[in-house]
Protein backbone atom coordinates (compact mmCIF):
# COMPACT_ATOMS: atom_id res chain seq x y z
CA UNK A 1 0.00 0.00 0.00
CA UNK A 2 2.58 2.52 0.85
CA UNK A 3 5.30 1.64 -2.20
CA UNK A 4 4.08 4.85 -4.21
CA UNK A 5 4.42 6.84 -1.31
CA UNK A 6 7.63 5.88 0.01
CA UNK A 7 9.16 6.38 -3.27
CA UNK A 8 7.87 10.17 -3.30
CA UNK A 9 8.68 10.57 -0.19
CA UNK A 10 12.42 9.53 -0.31
CA UNK A 11 11.67 11.84 -4.14
CA UNK A 12 11.11 14.73 -1.69
CA UNK A 13 13.96 14.16 0.70
CA UNK A 14 16.00 13.95 -1.92
CA UNK A 15 15.74 17.71 -2.90
CA UNK A 16 15.54 19.32 1.01
CA UNK A 17 16.20 21.43 2.12
CA UNK A 18 13.34 23.26 0.29
CA UNK A 19 13.87 27.01 -0.55
CA UNK A 20 13.05 29.15 2.40
CA UNK A 21 9.89 30.70 0.93
CA UNK A 22 8.85 27.80 -0.40
CA UNK A 23 8.17 26.13 2.81
CA UNK A 24 6.92 29.18 4.58
CA UNK A 25 3.97 29.54 1.76
CA UNK A 26 3.29 25.69 1.55
CA UNK A 27 3.64 26.03 5.65
CA UNK A 28 0.23 28.15 5.36
CA UNK A 29 -1.27 26.70 2.90
CA UNK A 30 -1.97 23.48 4.39
CA UNK A 31 -1.99 25.29 7.94
CA UNK A 32 -4.92 27.18 6.73
CA UNK A 33 -6.59 23.88 5.32
CA UNK A 34 -5.88 22.01 7.67
CA UNK A 35 -7.51 24.82 10.54
CA UNK A 36 -10.77 25.41 8.19
CA UNK A 37 -11.48 21.71 7.40
CA UNK A 38 -10.80 20.26 10.76
CA UNK A 39 -12.95 22.82 11.97
CA UNK A 40 -15.74 22.65 9.35
CA UNK A 41 -16.44 18.47 9.66
CA UNK A 42 -17.33 19.36 13.39
CA UNK A 43 -19.49 21.88 12.14
CA UNK A 44 -18.09 25.52 12.39
CA UNK A 45 -19.71 26.97 9.44
CA UNK A 46 -16.36 29.84 8.84
CA UNK A 47 -15.58 29.67 5.28
CA UNK A 48 -12.37 28.71 3.93
CA UNK A 49 -11.12 32.61 3.59
CA UNK A 50 -13.03 33.71 6.58
CA UNK A 51 -11.03 30.80 8.59
CA UNK A 52 -7.74 32.79 6.99
CA UNK A 53 -9.34 36.59 8.07
CA UNK A 54 -9.52 35.05 11.50
CA UNK A 55 -6.20 33.97 11.61
CA UNK A 56 -5.04 37.44 10.25
CA UNK A 57 -6.78 38.88 13.95
CA UNK A 58 -10.26 39.92 11.93
CA UNK A 59 -13.52 39.34 13.33
CA UNK A 60 -16.37 37.97 11.18
CA UNK A 61 -19.71 39.73 11.04
CA UNK A 62 -22.30 37.26 11.46
CA UNK A 63 -20.17 34.23 13.30
CA UNK A 64 -20.08 32.95 16.51
CA UNK A 65 -17.51 33.72 19.50
CA UNK A 66 -17.03 29.95 19.87
CA UNK A 67 -16.40 29.70 15.96
CA UNK A 68 -13.61 32.32 16.00
CA UNK A 69 -12.16 30.90 19.40
CA UNK A 70 -11.82 27.63 17.46
CA UNK A 71 -10.04 29.13 14.50
CA UNK A 72 -7.53 30.58 17.15
CA UNK A 73 -7.42 27.55 19.47
CA UNK A 74 -6.50 25.21 16.30
CA UNK A 75 -3.70 27.69 15.09
CA UNK A 76 -2.09 27.72 18.62
CA UNK A 77 -2.37 23.38 18.88
CA UNK A 78 -0.81 23.42 15.52
CA UNK A 79 2.01 25.45 17.05
CA UNK A 80 2.13 23.17 19.66
CA UNK A 81 2.87 20.32 17.19
CA UNK A 82 5.33 21.66 15.57
CA UNK A 83 7.02 21.94 18.67
CA UNK A 84 6.96 19.13 20.19
CA UNK A 85 8.03 17.88 16.63
CA UNK A 86 11.08 20.41 16.59
CA UNK A 87 12.31 19.43 20.32
CA UNK A 88 11.61 15.65 19.36
CA UNK A 89 9.91 15.04 22.34
CA UNK A 90 8.33 11.24 23.09
CA UNK A 91 4.77 11.01 23.43
CA UNK A 92 3.23 10.68 26.35
CA UNK A 93 -0.31 11.19 27.53
CA UNK A 94 0.62 14.73 28.62
CA UNK A 95 0.54 15.94 25.45
CA UNK A 96 -2.72 14.69 24.36
CA UNK A 97 -4.38 16.39 27.34
CA UNK A 98 -2.15 19.50 26.42
CA UNK A 99 -3.10 19.37 22.48
CA UNK A 100 -6.97 18.89 24.18
CA UNK A 101 -6.67 22.27 26.14
CA UNK A 102 -5.32 24.30 23.58
CA UNK A 103 -8.58 22.87 21.74
CA UNK A 104 -11.03 23.49 24.05
CA UNK A 105 -8.93 26.93 25.78
CA UNK A 106 -11.76 29.69 26.53
CA UNK A 107 -14.70 27.37 24.95
CA UNK A 108 -15.24 24.77 27.74
CA UNK A 109 -12.27 25.74 30.17
CA UNK A 110 -13.82 23.08 32.95
CA UNK A 111 -13.74 20.04 30.35
CA UNK A 112 -10.01 21.42 28.90
CA UNK A 113 -7.86 18.83 28.85
CA UNK A 114 -9.96 16.61 31.61
CA UNK A 115 -11.50 13.70 30.27
CA UNK A 116 -14.83 13.25 30.41
CA UNK A 117 -16.93 12.42 33.69
CA UNK A 118 -20.34 11.40 31.66
CA UNK A 119 -21.58 9.04 28.55
CA UNK A 120 -21.12 10.63 25.50
CA UNK A 121 -22.52 9.33 21.99
CA UNK A 122 -20.93 9.57 18.64
CA UNK A 123 -23.67 10.92 16.01
CA UNK A 124 -24.56 8.69 13.45
CA UNK A 125 -21.99 6.22 14.36
CA UNK A 126 -22.84 2.41 15.49
CA UNK A 127 -19.98 2.47 17.93
CA UNK A 128 -20.80 3.76 21.68
CA UNK A 129 -17.92 5.17 23.21
CA UNK A 130 -16.47 3.18 26.73
CA UNK A 131 -18.43 4.62 29.89
CA UNK A 132 -16.24 7.38 32.11
CA UNK A 133 -14.87 4.91 34.61
CA UNK A 134 -13.36 2.58 31.97
CA UNK A 135 -11.54 5.21 29.59
CA UNK A 136 -8.21 5.54 31.57
CA UNK A 137 -7.58 1.84 31.11
CA UNK A 138 -8.59 2.47 27.39
CA UNK A 139 -5.61 5.51 27.59
CA UNK A 140 -3.29 3.25 29.10
CA UNK A 141 -3.85 0.42 26.67
CA UNK A 142 -3.35 3.53 24.03
CA UNK A 143 -0.30 4.16 25.15
CA UNK A 144 1.27 0.65 25.66
CA UNK A 145 -0.05 -0.19 22.25
CA UNK A 146 2.05 3.32 21.07
CA UNK A 147 5.16 1.97 22.90
CA UNK A 148 5.10 -1.80 21.47
CA UNK A 149 2.93 -3.07 18.63
CA UNK A 150 3.15 0.70 16.73
CA UNK A 151 6.43 1.20 16.75
CA UNK A 152 6.95 -1.78 14.08
CA UNK A 153 4.44 -0.10 11.92
CA UNK A 154 4.39 1.83 9.01
CA UNK A 155 4.56 5.86 9.93
CA UNK A 156 0.87 6.01 8.09
CA UNK A 157 -0.93 3.02 9.80
CA UNK A 158 0.98 4.31 13.28
CA UNK A 159 -0.93 7.56 12.92
CA UNK A 160 -3.72 6.28 10.97
CA UNK A 161 -4.49 3.84 13.91
CA UNK A 162 -3.70 6.73 17.01
CA UNK A 163 -6.32 8.99 15.35
CA UNK A 164 -8.95 5.95 15.55
CA UNK A 165 -8.33 4.50 18.39
CA UNK A 166 -8.14 7.38 20.28
CA UNK A 167 -11.21 8.68 18.60
CA UNK A 168 -13.17 5.89 19.45
CA UNK A 169 -12.39 5.98 23.34
CA UNK A 170 -13.17 9.07 23.23
CA UNK A 171 -12.16 10.09 26.34
CA UNK A 172 -13.11 13.88 26.49
CA UNK A 173 -16.54 15.29 26.66
CA UNK A 174 -15.77 17.79 23.38
CA UNK A 175 -12.70 18.28 20.37
CA UNK A 176 -11.80 14.56 20.29
CA UNK A 177 -12.66 15.01 16.33
CA UNK A 178 -9.86 17.73 16.31
CA UNK A 179 -7.46 16.51 18.68
CA UNK A 180 -7.73 13.30 17.12
CA UNK A 181 -6.37 15.37 14.04
CA UNK A 182 -3.71 16.66 15.19
CA UNK A 183 -2.41 13.11 16.75
CA UNK A 184 -2.59 11.81 13.24
CA UNK A 185 -0.42 14.68 11.78
CA UNK A 186 2.21 15.24 14.77
CA UNK A 187 3.11 11.27 14.15
CA UNK A 188 3.26 12.00 10.45
CA UNK A 189 5.15 15.19 10.86
CA UNK A 190 7.60 13.12 13.59
CA UNK A 191 8.18 11.09 10.16
CA UNK A 192 9.43 13.81 8.24
CA UNK A 193 5.98 13.57 6.24
CA UNK A 194 3.88 17.10 5.70
CA UNK A 195 1.13 17.45 7.63
CA UNK A 196 -2.18 15.68 5.63
CA UNK A 197 -5.64 17.27 5.37
CA UNK A 198 -9.03 15.34 5.96
CA UNK A 199 -11.53 17.17 3.90
CA UNK A 200 -14.71 18.45 4.33
CA UNK A 201 -15.94 17.32 1.52
CA UNK A 202 -14.64 13.43 2.27
CA UNK A 203 -16.45 13.63 6.32
CA UNK A 204 -18.85 10.88 5.21
CA UNK A 205 -16.36 8.61 4.12
CA UNK A 206 -13.98 9.94 6.77
CA UNK A 207 -16.38 8.91 9.44
CA UNK A 208 -17.54 5.66 7.56
CA UNK A 209 -13.85 4.12 7.63
CA UNK A 210 -14.31 5.32 11.55
CA UNK A 211 -17.03 3.40 12.73
CA UNK A 212 -15.88 -0.17 10.30
CA UNK A 213 -12.97 0.42 12.64
CA UNK A 214 -14.32 1.07 15.75
CA UNK A 215 -16.91 -1.80 15.62
CA UNK A 216 -15.06 -4.76 13.12
CA UNK A 217 -11.63 -3.71 14.55
CA UNK A 218 -11.14 -3.53 10.40
CA UNK A 219 -8.81 -0.34 10.25
CA UNK A 220 -7.89 -0.72 6.39
CA UNK A 221 -10.59 1.52 5.02
CA UNK A 222 -9.08 4.45 7.28
CA UNK A 223 -5.61 3.43 7.19
CA UNK A 224 -6.17 3.77 2.85
CA UNK A 225 -7.85 7.13 3.12
CA UNK A 226 -5.09 8.09 5.16
CA UNK A 227 -2.66 7.10 2.93
CA UNK A 228 -4.63 8.89 -0.03
CA UNK A 229 -4.53 11.94 1.77
CA UNK A 230 -0.49 11.75 2.67
CA UNK A 231 -0.03 11.00 -1.05
CA UNK A 232 -2.00 14.43 -1.95
CA UNK A 233 0.67 16.33 0.21
CA UNK A 234 3.61 15.02 -0.94
CA UNK A 235 2.28 15.33 -4.50
CA UNK A 236 1.98 19.71 -3.29
CA UNK A 237 5.02 19.26 -2.14
CA UNK A 238 6.79 17.82 -4.97
CA UNK A 239 4.87 20.08 -7.40
CA UNK A 240 6.75 22.96 -5.85
CA UNK A 241 10.06 21.83 -6.54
Amino acid sequence: MFERIDEKKAALDAKLPLPKYTVQSLREKLFLEWTYNSNAIEGNTLTLNETKVVLEGITVGGKTMREHLEVINHRDAISYVEDIVQKEESFSEWQIKNLHRLVLKGIEDDYAGVYRNQQVFISGAVHTPPEPFKIQEHMDHLMHWYEHDAQSMHPIERGAMLHAIFVGIHPFVDGNGRTSRLLLNLELMKSGYPPIIIKVENRLAYYNALDKAHTSEDYRDFIELVATEVESSLDLYLSAV
